[in-house]
């Protein structure tokens, strides 16, 4: 029987319109339903970079509603691929700047999660929320995972605040509080790294445009104050959520003998970091103890393996880092600046 070519090419293609889901499976293995999510292929050689693409606020949608997502189980090998995906969801990686950590950059805008000591627990908080601008999502990618430990842990920031008495709420609330850093003292990072400059006049500007008060000292050192707001609204869903490093930077964060000696030689405004209230007094052990014993309770853990990538929103989030043994190489991007209004009307003013 002899084929009709004509009506063949003249013939129509129907569209075929696949559900975001069709292709993922999206199921969650924690003791809590919704915290976080894991998406891995239902399909062999789904391209992750492709997917999110065409699906960019399906998972955006997601995020914001379960702050965290862990992908898995995707072909994810070089930083090249990981930064594809990244960028199909946000498409422009940020500079890692006024940093508190000792980072290594491996390619424009992807980092070296951090290089602290692997023996060392590095304690909950929102990447930069010692500055007047941060990342709204942090993606974390395993390329190789440590023999033992490693975990990066994280924690539901809208839970956290819900766990704190009211009465600390409220005195956070109408206290604020204070970052103090020192640079250049022999201990912590030097402010030509943590501002990624040389020249004291940029770093001075900065520090005016940043709403940061600043001082230099002998020896060629420098110390900054600054007060935030540790409690946040989220500029997208609009929930209150404890956003800070405040028990992070507080001095009573470091193990004990370390503290000791760090104190013996260092006065407790020369530290590299410290804590206060945004009026300069202490705060409570008590206070820092109930901030750490929420982050204990709504802490959220897993293995990393090869090739997962973690991406969460950095306002609803918290993270922190488990010690480790064996080689351990996690790398992280920060994309989607959010400026806080009081700063950009310092850059206005200073233009």
């Amino acid at each position: 029987m002899a084929l009709d070519f004509q009506r063949f090419k003249t013939a129509q293609r129907k569209s075929v319109s696949l559900s975001p889901e069709s292709l993922v499976r999206i199921t969650s293995r924690w003791p809590d339903d919704t915290f976080p999510l894991l998406i891995e292929p239902e399909i062999d050689n789904l391209n992750l970079a492709v997917w999110a693409g065409h699906n960019r606020e399906f998972v955006e949608t997601l995020l914001l509603r379960q702050g965290a997502i862990l992908f898995r189980g995707f072909n994810l090998e070089t930083v090249a691929q990981f930064e594809e995906f990244v960028k199909a969801i946000s498409t422009e990686l940020l500079e890692y700047r006024e940093r508190s950590s000792p980072r290594s950059e491996i390619s424009k805008g992807v980092y070296t999660s951090t290089d602290h000591p692997a023996d060392q627990f590095i304690h909950f908080h929102n990447e930069q929320s010692y500055t007047q601008s941060w990342p709204m999502k942090l993606w974390f990618f395993c390329m190789q995972a440590a023999r033992e430990g490693g975990a990066t842990p994280f924690a539901d920031g809208r839970r956290v605040l819900k766990l704190l008495d009211a009465q600390t709420r409220e005195r956070f609330s109408r206290k604020r509080v204070m970052y103090v850093r020192n640079y250049g003292e022999g201990l912590g990072l030097s402010w030509q790294t943590a501002f990624q400059t040389s020249n004291k006049l940029e770093v001075e500007n900065y520090c005016r445009k940043a709403l940061m008060d600043f001082a230099w000292k002998e020896g060629d050192g420098l110390r900054t104050r600054q007060v935030f707001d540790p409690i946040v609204v989220h500029p997208r869903t609009h929930e209150e959520v404890w956003f800070e490093h405040t028990a992070f930077f507080h001095v009573s964060s470091l193990e004990p003998v370390v503290r000791e000696a760090i104190l013996e030689e260092f006065a407790d405004e020369d530290l590299p970091f410290n804590t206060y209230y945004g009026d300069g007094s202490p705060l409570e052990a008590c206070a820092l103890e109930e901030i750490r014993e929420a982050y204990r309770q709504t802490a959220v853990r897993f293995s990393w393996q090869e090739q997962d990538v973690l991406l969460i929103d950095n306002v609803l989030t918290s993270h922190g880092r488990e010690p480790f043994v064996g080689p351990r190489k996690i790398v992280v991007a920060m994309t989607e600046l959010f400026q806080k209004r009081e700063s950009v009307e310092a850059i206005i003013d200073a233009s």
